[in-house]
């Protein structure tokens, strides 16, 4: 068949081959045009690539980020909660603390508001027997000078017409004086009881003792002059005192009865002694109280009767000032009541002191003694209570 048509099949091979080549060369321009492509293609892929690379790396490190924030975070959430916790743990301790401190405080505060009051009334102590100090002081220089001036009692003992005034607080400088010394020779007569001293160095503390107690009755008649009801009223002893008190003193029959107690053993003669003492001296008690309740009644009905007031006509003023004259007079008697009792009291001890033995009479001395002492601590006790 070639060799028929050399010519068609040149042609044809001729034409194979440029249609070959021009299909090559077509491939070549296809293959060409599509490789470019694809390079432009890698290469934008390439660059899309490193983009999305890029992209996620950026995405990626944002989300690392976000990660290790979290975990930061969540560190962070935990160290807070333990901090939270040890703040929340220290401040109950420093709430219990301060609670603590707050009661500590509280008990120093009211312990130096004890010791400031405590402080107080010790400086109140003080200042009041400064006080009383400077009023002793200043009494017993008032004492002096009325001595001085002959106005009250003289060194040898004698007595004035008139106190002017001061004789109830000179009294009562001078009752002070004689209980010290009392209180020195009852220490002295106990001291030679409990040591047996001899009768004759017994009899001379005993009446040594007995002539003191003439001394307190010689003071009264003085005073009594001067100010009969600070003297009838008790002004001088104590609360205690003044209650059992009888016209300006003691009850001699009381006396009696609280002594023999502690006298016994007692002869017979000496029971009938002390016995028929105890009803006379009762006996003068009765009549000497009726005399004062009629002294009361009388001098009652002297002031209910009369004007009441001396205004008005001379005549009024007149029948006053006698009816004052008249109760003046009746309460001079007063001063007589007075020192008939206190005779009473003075024969009553006299008398006792000749029917006892002389150990029995130191021992009857130390006995009205310790009674007299326990009413005056009495009253120190209830002066001192505490106040409602």
């Amino acid at each position: 068949m070639q060799l028929a048509f050399p010519v068609y099949y040149q042609m044809k091979s001729n034409s194979q081959a440029l249609g070959t080549d021009i299909q090559f060369a077509t491939v070549n321009k296809t293959l060409q045009l599509q490789t470019e492509p694809q390079a432009n293609l890698v290469s934008t892929f390439g660059g899309h690539r490193e983009n999305w690379g890029e992209s996620t790396m950026a995405e990626a490190s944002p989300r690392t980020d976000t990660s290790t924030d979290d975990t930061d975070d969540k560190n962070h959430g935990h160290e807070r909660g333990q901090l939270t916790a040890v703040v929340v743990s220290d401040s109950s301790d420093k709430s219990k603390e301060k609670s603590g401190d707050q009661k500590t405080l509280r008990r120093l505060a009211q312990n130096r508001e004890a010791a400031r009051k405590s402080r107080l009334r010790k400086k109140a102590y003080v200042q009041q027997l400064e006080s009383s100090r400077l009023k002793l002081t200043q009494l017993e220089q008032e004492l002096q000078r009325a001595r001085q001036q002959g106005i009250f009692i003289s060194s040898s003992g004698d007595q004035s017409h008139s106190m002017n005034g001061n004789g109830a607080l000179a009294f009562d400088v001078e009752y002070a004086r004689w209980l010290e010394e009392h209180n020195k020779q009852i220490n002295e007569l106990r001291a030679a009881v409990n040591s047996h001293a001899a009768d004759a160095e017994l009899r001379i503390i005993v009446d040594n003792v007995t002539a003191h107690f003439d001394d307190i009755f010689r003071l009264k008649g003085i005073a009594a002059k001067a100010d009969v009801f600070h003297v009838l009223a008790g002004m001088w002893q104590t609360p205690a005192e003044r209650c059992f008190m009888w016209i300006g003193g003691f009850r001699s029959s009381e006396l009696l009865k609280l002594l023999v107690n502690q006298l016994e053993p007692l002869t017979e003669q000496q029971l009938v002694g002390i016995y028929n003492l105890q009803q006379s001296s009762q006996q003068a008690e009765d009549a000497l109280s009726q005399g004062m309740e009629a002294l009361q009644q009388s001098l009652a009905e002297t002031l209910a009767n009369g004007s009441p007031s001396p205004s008005g006509s001379s005549g009024n003023v007149a029948n006053y000032m006698g009816q004052m004259a008249m109760a003046m007079g009746k309460l001079g008697t007063l001063e007589g009541f007075l020192r008939q009792a206190d005779n009473l009291r003075q024969q009553t001890l006299q008398q006792m002191h000749r029917i006892l033995t002389t150990r029995q009479s130191a021992r009857a001395l130390l006995a009205k003694n310790d009674y007299f002492s326990r009413l005056r601590a009495l009253s120190s006790l209830w002066l001192a209570r505490p106040r409602e």
